[in-house]
């Protein structure tokens, strides 16, 4: 007999959901499921407040799944003086560790210093020292290490792709990382825990009041119903796309918004060969790039190392955002000027591409045309009818932001500040309690536990029940078919692209391992998610179209990616 724990009930359920949007009235309605639309409704629900979600694609589609993957203080930010936000980055860093100690570990950062015509030079080697004290004085002491030098031999090891002659020492600092696309899930979790109704692939279509100064929001599921949900007050969590929804509210798109895009590309990690995070700077530009190994094999290698993130000036459609040729180019420079191998176009296996929702800067604001000057604050506003809108910020913020946002709500509604007080400071995300951090040499158990945190049990319950489900999902990379079944039954997930791309990360790691196994695992989740043969082929279909749209824009210039998207549209 299996002692393995039983299987828990699912907390996220879409029927559920889409009857309670039918049928109940709530305190406030967000429009927007990425982590800061999410973040919102851990907030207000943990509040007290009635709270509705709804997405118009799935939970993460848009910037938070294709972030750095980094909880940050952000060292440049100090660069810009812009000292305030760092320090609450910092401390936001330090709550998510706290409140999330599954999803997000620290992470070593080496900055390295060489004699001449590449990486950081000595003359700006004693600012940069500097720079790293005040960075540990202004809260990165919390991760509990302090920034320190290390000499060329001990640098070396950490990149032994470097060339090793110009290397003169580095910099050590620490900072954290975590998969986005897990934080977000662990957000809805966490939501529905404390009451709140969450609908993914459920378009908003309209905003209106009614006579008595109610909100009336008009939606539209993936499944073809109508819904009118009646709220309070309304907060519009939806980056890029915010002035869009502000359009539906106010009549007129407010042109609030000035997207940058960012992009990453992943490639074998034997090419590069990093044990820990590397900064290196861009050739001929004032950015730099992180260097990141990703999937441990457990013996101090990894299977691959992601590099990113661009900051450029995007004017092209934001619901589809694109790796082209130039940016590629931009990154394998940056790469190939900081180690000796050679890595070109051929060795990228996997990209991603994302959009930050900067907020325009005001007419009196000096700021430069590049998009890496703007501010990356957060700003909360209130139209003349209600709505609510939350736009700027950062992954590590998306705390802060929520409970601006919400008590924004609270002022609105005149509610007891006392009473409906922020509870998220010291709020566990799903999964974190009863977690302890594993000494265990198993990769695949230190995988689990940090993807699922307590909740891992859940997986080992899936398998204990079926075995075959302890087999791989895609050959090469980490996940289990266990994980693929869990997302369908238990995290929501809609489509075979939400399985693959932000369930798991595999479309991430290698799209054509990705792109070859997406039969198989479409087949895998089609009786929990009620797919026919039809369906399973129109899953399959859309994925690889999603796979052919990235292998097309990585062939083409941003400029050719840009007019061709404009003539589509």
């Amino acid at each position: 007999m299996s002692n393995a724990s039983p299987l828990s009930a699912p907390i996220l359920t879409r029927a559920q959901a889409l009857q309670n949007l039918a049928n109940k009235e709530f305190d406030v309605v967000i429009v927007g499921g990425g982590v800061t639309g999410l973040g919102v409704a851990v907030d207000a629900a943990s509040r007290g407040l009635h709270v509705a979600l709804l997405e118009r694609h799935d939970f993460s589609s848009g910037t938070s799944s294709k972030s750095s993957k980094l909880i940050h203080g952000g060292l440049r930010y100090l660069q810009q003086g812009d000292v305030r936000l760092v320090y609450e980055a910092l401390h936001e860093r330090r709550r998510l560790r706290s409140n999330a100690p599954h999803l997000v570990q620290v992470l070593p950062f080496m900055i390295p210093i060489v004699t001449k015509d590449g990486l950081i030079k000595k003359k700006i080697a004693r600012a940069l020292g500097s720079a790293l004290w005040m960075y540990d004085l202004t809260g990165g002491w919390r991760i509990g290490k302090f920034h320190r030098r290390l000499n060329a031999k001990a640098a070396y090891k950490h990149l032994p792709t470097m060339p090793e002659a110009r290397l003169a020492s580095a910099y050590l600092y620490y900072d954290a990382a975590a998969d986005d696309s897990r934080i977000c899930i662990a957000l809805a979790q966490t939501a529905a825990q404390q009451g709140a109704t969450l609908a993914n692939w459920c378009s908003v279509t309209g905003i209106e009041k009614d006579a008595s100064g109610q909100f009336i929001v008009k939606a539209q599921s993936q499944e073809g119903d109508a819904l009118t949900i009646k709220a309070k007050a309304v907060v519009n969590a939806t980056g890029v796309w915010a002035d869009d929804v502000r359009k539906l509210d106010e009549g007129k798109h407010p042109s609030s918004i000035r997207p940058a895009k960012g992009v990453h590309i992943t490639v074998p990690w034997n090419l590069v060969r990093n044990d820990i995070a590397v900064v290196i700077p861009v050739p001929k530009d004032k950015r730099s790039l992180f260097v990141v190994p990703w999937v441990p094999n457990g013996d101090g290698t990894f299977q691959y190392t992601y590099i990113g993130t661009t900051d450029t000036s995007y004017d092209g459609s934001v619901d589809n955002p694109q790796c082209t040729k130039d940016d590629i180019d931009y990154v394998l420079r940056a790469l190939n000027a900081s180690i000796t191998n050679e890595v070109t176009h051929k060795d990228v296996l996997a990209v991603w591409a994302g959009l930050r929702p900067l907020v325009k800067p005001d007419e009196n604001e000096k700021i430069g045309e590049r998009t890496a000057d703007l501010s990356r604050r957060h700003r909360v506003s209130t139209s003349d009818s209600g709505v609510i809108t939350v736009t700027g910020g950062k992954l590590t913020t998306y705390r802060e932001m929520s409970e601006d946002a919400i008590d924004a709500v609270v002022r609105q509604l005149h509610l007891s500040q006392k009473k409906y007080r922020c509870r998220t400071k010291n709020l566990e995300l799903h999964g974190a309690r009863g977690y302890r951090e594993s000494k265990s040499r198993n990769t695949q158990q230190v995988h689990l536990a940090h993807r699922f945190g307590s909740y891992a049990s859940d997986i080992d319950a899936l398998i204990a029940a079926q075995p075959e489900l302890g087999l791989p999902l895609i050959d090469g990379l980490p996940y289990l078919r266990a994980e693929a079944m869990y997302a369908a039954t238990h995290e929501m997930a809609y489509t075979l692209d939400d399985v693959l791309s932000r369930r798991t990360r595999a479309l991430l790691f290698n799209r054509g391992a990705t792109k070859n196994a997406a039969r198989s695992v479409a087949e895998l989740i089609a009786p929990q998610m009620k797919w026919s043969e039809s369906d399973i082929n129109n899953q399959v279909e859309h994925f690889i179209a999603i796979c052919a749209e990235e292998e097309a824009a990585g062939l083409v210039t941003e400029s050719e990616f840009i007019a061709a998207t404009k003539e589509q549209s």
